[in-house]
This record gives structure tokens, sequence and C-alpha cells, in this order.
């Protein structure tokens, strides 16, 4: 992914006062962060931050950490974020690779994936965020009955996911290759992405994953 690096980004990152700068330091205890012990729930690759900001207004009971290993991203959701005042939000600038470094086993009650870059190339398939190597990283920091919602545009993405997940030993409880044309479009949040490719008619995938049962 190519993106325009934005001069200064990163210092205005360190001095912001919305993202936690060593998140590592909060892993098993994310209720003082929050000052709160409700439900963690994180987005990864959370971009502009739309999609996140607006789940954390709606839902002030649930904590949630937006994260985002891009700068130049992450510091316009920040610019957002200082139109708002919540305080069941927090940013983190990390990679998705270190989630089992800022999140002890069984700390996040629920994974969102929205609009992941889809690494089209097959040398590549192990960046894609719904590879069996990322899914084992959920793995480690999902409470039990924990949850992984994805949606994407990209086709390809999507039915790449729906053989790799289950792969990993997930079951997909529901998937959708038209969600607003679905039943499962009620209550449906949108991204910044899918808010501009649905606009172009272009229809949005959509699937949720659990752990197999245990036998």
């Amino acid at each position: 992914m190519r993106l325009r690096h934005i001069p200064g980004s990163e210092e205005q990152i360190a001095e912001s006062p919305y993202v936690i700068q060593q998140p590592w330091e909060y892993r098993g205890c994310w209720e003082k962060a929050f000052g709160s012990s409700g439900p963690v729930v994180i987005e990864v690759g959370m971009g502009k931050g739309k999609f996140i900001m607006e789940l954390a207004a709606a839902h002030p009971d649930i904590n949630y950490v937006g994260i985002e290993m891009y700068s130049s991203v992450l510091l316009k959701a920040i610019q957002k974020r200082k139109d708002t005042k919540l305080s069941n939000l927090w940013f983190l600038r990390a990679d998705a690779r270190t989630l089992t470094d800022i999140f002890a086993p069984g700390e996040v009650h629920k994974i969102y994936l929205n609009f992941s870059d889809p690494w089209p190339k097959d040398r590549h398939a192990k960046r894609r965020l719904t590879s069996p190597e990322f899914m084992a990283v959920y793995d480690r920091i999902l409470k039990d009955d924990g949850s992984v919602e994805f949606k994407t545009d990209n086709r390809e993405l999507f039915e790449y996911s729906l053989e790799s997940i289950p792969a990993a030993g997930w079951n997909v409880e529901m998937h959708t290759f038209d969600l607003h044309h679905s039943p499962y479009a009620h209550g449906n949040v949108m991204t910044e992405y899918e808010s501009k490719f649905s606009a172009e008619g272009k229809p949005i995938c959509k699937l949720i994953a659990k752990r197999q049962a245990a036998t």
C-alpha cells in the first residue's frame, strides 16, 4: 500500500492525548486505561476512524481500541477525534502482528477488520489480515466466545477468507456477498471506504467468524 507521507505526522501522533504510546503497559489490565471494566473491542486497520468512533458514541459501556499502523492515516483519525467527547476510545499506532504483546489471552471481546489491504499477490498471502497466520494471533487474544467481523469490497479477498478462516480452525458463522441488500444490513455501521464503494454500486461482503467448538 502506497500512502502519501504527511510531514510531522509521527511527532503529532506522539503528542496526541488520544493515542496510547506504550500500549504493552496495559496488557492484561486495559480497564486501567479506560477507568472502566467494560468489554474491550478492537478494530485492526481503522483507517480514518469513522467506524470505530460511531460505535464508541453509540455504546458508551464498551471500551474501544482503534489500531492503525500507518501514521499518515492515524493522524487523520486523530483530527476527527478532536471533535468528539468520547471517554471509551483509544487509538494505537501498531502492527497487527504485535497484538499479543498488547492484549492478554482472552482480553478482547471482538475484533473488527474493515476493508483491509487485499495483498493480491500470492506471495503476500501471509500479510492478509484473514490469513491463518493472523487468525492465530486473534485466537490468542480473544475470549472463548469472541468473534471476528470482516467486511470488504474485494471479492477475491473475501473468497480467500471463506477458505482461509476455516482452515485456521474457525467457523464462519455467517457470510454475505451483498451486505446492504441482505437481512444483515440492519444496524450496520459504515466505514469511509464502505460509504464510497456502496455509492459507486459496489457490493459489500461481510462475514463473522468464531472458533470451532472443542470436541
